[in-house]
């Protein structure tokens, strides 16, 4: 039997095991789910075992679990790492769901329920795309880890010192993420480059408590008056970053990184439709993709303080806050930047109120690779093959922590091989995943293994 026709034979049974994989509720957000990530994880394990891989742990990370897995029984063969991860986002808002999200459903050819593209059937894909090729033929082409975790959605806060504490049992020549996708049902994609991430929360504080406006208005400073300006400091009217040091270790877009980005078809008329908006907006001197995708940004994400309610109160705040966060590109680090507006808040503070600057979360690095790596040199070929079609280079305004942390700890590149699509509600109600890719994902991984073996 070959790997071909053992995924052929085996897909109703495939299909059946994604859909128990996809009944485990493993939000790893939820204090209240941590018993049912863990799950998630056994059942990850019992897979792998079922594949024919060895040396099968549930690894503690500080947080929510690592999966580890591996076949090392190929000498002078290169070492891959598979990485996917099994926890999922919340379900809220609950009532826009068509069917519970953790009770799956399958309709047009369609699986939904949460985790369906994020990340449960991308990454169940490879562990049958092994089971194939051990069952079939025996052995892998090449030497296999498997790196599956459970606290992606969360930022994977405790695999920094996890992973730098395990380098030796990590370490291999790249990785292949399940947790990615292409470009069209049609077009592929390899994706090159991805954005870090800096948040933070400004607090400002005027008076002990709400003032009469009568009273006080124009005698002493309006927290939120004082919080707009600290706002208004940061960029200027035409979208360019001002505070001070911001793009000093941005790596600026080459004319071959432009060239590559122009490739890519973007219609701007109908996402302006789309979105509902007058016209784009941002850096001058850039497309709109490349700005996207190229280069930093500096958005408020939320702001508060004062009266909220109908009709008129007239009071002066005793405080005003608002939510930042900061998208960045290669060589930007989070903890300098967050260094850095918190510097720029503390000069442009007005006098009459006190403002702290806190960061709201561990931060994401960026990550960039070449499109001529090896690891995607090999995928490229596969993609070709399967699609008949050149994949674009693509770059991702998201982040992807644990890139980072491989590349920073491991010295290993990522290679982007997930087969979800954009359109498939990630994050949102009703969660879908194609079963045609997810058949083509598991086709992929066979191919791609015997493709590095060469």
């Amino acid at each position: 039997m070959t790997w071909q026709s053992y995924l052929e034979t085996h897909q109703a049974d495939f299909q059946a095991r994604l859909l128990d994989f996809l009944r485990i509720p493993s939000i790893s957000s939820l204090p209240e789910h941590a018993d049912d990530v863990r799950s998630a994880g056994a059942w990850v394990m019992k897979q792998l075992q079922h594949a024919g891989m060895e040396h099968i742990d549930l690894l503690e990370t500080g947080g929510h679990p690592v999966v580890y897995a591996d076949w090392l029984h190929a000498p002078g063969q290169p070492t891959v790492m598979i990485y996917g991860h099994f926890d999922t986002q919340p379900v809220d808002p609950l009532e826009l769901w068509d069917s519970p999200p953790f009770t799956p459903v399958i309709k047009d050819g369609r699986v939904y329920a949460r985790g369906a593209s994020d990340d449960k059937g991308n990454m169940l894909a490879p562990v049958l795309a092994l089971e194939a090729l051990l069952k079939s033929e025996g052995r892998l082409p090449i030497n296999v880890k498997c790196f599956f975790e459970g606290q992606e959605e969360i930022g994977s806060p405790t695999l920094p010192a996890f992973i730098a504490a395990n380098k030796a049992r990590f370490a291999c020549d790249f990785v292949l993420s399940a947790d990615g996708g292409q470009w069209s049902e049609d077009q592929p994609a390899l994706l090159v480059g991805l954005k870090g991430l800096a948040a933070l929360q400004i607090d400002v504080v005027g008076p002990a408590y709400d003032v009469h406006s009568g009273l006080y208005g124009g005698a002493i400073q309006n927290p939120i008056h004082a919080l707009a300006a600290i706002l208004a400091s940061m960029r200027s009217a035409d979208g360019r970053i001002l505070v001070e040091g911001f793009y000093d270790d941005v790596v600026p877009l080459s004319e071959v990184d432009r060239a590559e980005i122009a490739r890519v078809p973007y219609d701007e008329e109908s996402v302006r439709q789309k979105l509902g908006i007058d016209a784009f907006f941002g850096e001058p001197g850039y497309t709109t993709l490349e700005r996207s995708w190229g280069r930093p940004t500096l958005e408020v994400n939320g702001i508060w303080g004062g009266f909220q309610g109908e009709g008129v109160k007239t009071v002066l705040p005793s405080e005003a806050h608002a939510k930042i966060t900061c998208r960045l590109v290669a060589n930007q680090r989070p903890d300098k930047i967050a260094a850095l507006l918190a510097e720029h808040v503390a000069q442009h503070t007005p006098p009459g109120v006190k403002v702290t600057v806190s960061i709201k979360e561990n931060g994401a690095m960026p990550y960039l690779m070449a499109g001529n790596h090896p690891g995607n040199a090999a995928a490229r070929d596969v993609l070709v093959e399967l699609y008949g079609k050149e994949p674009f280079l693509a770059r991702s305004g998201g982040s992807i922590p644990v890139t980072a942390m491989f590349l920073e700890s491991l010295g290993a590149y990522t290679v982007s091989f997930g087969f979800g699509l954009n359109d498939e509600r990630q994050h949102s109600p009703n969660e879908f995943f194609r079963l045609e890719n997810f058949t083509r994902g598991q086709q992929a991984y066979c191919m791609l293994l015997h493709r590095l073996a060469q």
